[in-house]
């Protein structure tokens, strides 16, 4: 997971990479910047773990990954060599495939509910067209499905079972999840982490997996990537982290993690306390020149450049799909 230099991005040498984010900037319209500088690299056949607290970005980098905000230029975020918000064919053809959150849609007056209707799983499942019928066979036997489900009577976890496996029908390169096993139990949750591995070594593919869920992950992930107030804190192989599995060390995944979480919890007051000094000090500088303030909030740099542009996120449908 190392990082590759400029030149070596540019050279034709860097376009091997599942993912590639270079030098990542963003933040919500008006909110502090939610990531700076994060820059991460995964090669094709990694089962890599996003690590971090609630809050720190997680989703974000996936739904960014995903093509659903645009930020910087076409080489800021590169899935496959290709522009994860312009190339809108990278979900289309099923080369990316993004689970997380829930299966919901949005009622006026209601907000996002789980979606359901008086339709059958085996409605929806045979309802995606051009599907290898021996990879969708599979995935309904892996998952446990029963075709005659009724979607609006189903419990959550047999709901969430549904939409991976829809998820999956296509035979992605790229994969991200968030929090996608949640739902499911002991066995099906096992399963499906097998099932990705035999598709990581058999076909190549790039997994980026956000969890806070660390069981059974030791042996199952290649990669982690540990963010931290907007940065990749840490990004190696998991048998490069020092001291686990090792006499004295770390017996697991969460062992080696609680103390990363625990010190960014006692550093974050003082990391908040920075940047309300930053702020005032800019609002300071506003009102005693304002000239200067005008070329801080309109740099030369294009803001194609910026994680959020002049007027705020760009979105297109790719936000929605």
């Amino acid at each position: 997971m190392a990082v590759p230099s400029t030149s070596e991005r540019n050279d034709g040498r860097g376009d091997t990479a599942a993912i590639a984010v270079n030098s990542l900037e963003f933040s919500y319209p008006s909110e502090p910047p939610l990531l700076s500088d994060f820059t991460l690299r995964l090669e094709p056949g990694s089962r890599c773990l996003l690590i971090g607290a609630n809050g720190a970005g997680k989703t974000t980098i996936l739904r960014i990954l995903a093509g659903k905000h645009m930020v910087g230029g076409t080489d800021v975020v590169q899935i496959l060599s290709r522009p994860a918000f312009h190339d809108t064919s990278l979900v289309c053809d099923g080369t990316l495939s993004y689970l997380g959150g829930s299966w919901s849609k949005t009622i006026g007056g209601a907000g996002d509910i789980p979606l359901q209707g008086d339709f059958s799983a085996e409605h929806m499942i045979f309802g995606v067209n051009g599907i290898d019928p021996e990879r969708r066979d599979r995935l309904i036997d892996l998952l446990d499905i029963d075709l005659e489900w009724r979607m609006h009577k189903v419990s959550d976890g047999q709901r969430r079972r549904v939409q991976i496996c829809m998820g999956l029908l296509r035979p992605y390169k790229v994969l991200l999840l968030d929090e996608i096993t949640v739902d499911l139990d002991v066995v099906a949750r096992m399963d499906l982490l097998q099932f990705f591995v035999e598709e990581c070594e058999q076909r190549g593919c790039a997994i980026l997996y956000a969890t806070h869920i660390f069981d059974g992950l030791d042996t199952w992930a290649t990669h982690v990537a540990y963010v931290a107030f907007g940065r990749l804190e840490k990004g190696l192989k998991v048998t490069e982290l020092e001291g686990l599995h090792q006499p004295g060390g770390a017996d697991n995944l969460l062992e080696m993690v609680e103390p990363w979480l625990r010190k960014e919890r006692e550093l974050r007051p003082k990391k908040a306390e920075e940047y309300k000094k930053k702020q005032e000090e800019k609002k300071r500088l506003e009102k005693s020149s304002p000239s200067k303030a005008a070329q801080d909030r309109f740099p030369s740099t294009p803001a194609s450049r910026q994680g959020e542009s002049l007027w705020g996120a760009g979105r297109h449908m790719a936000f929605y799909r």
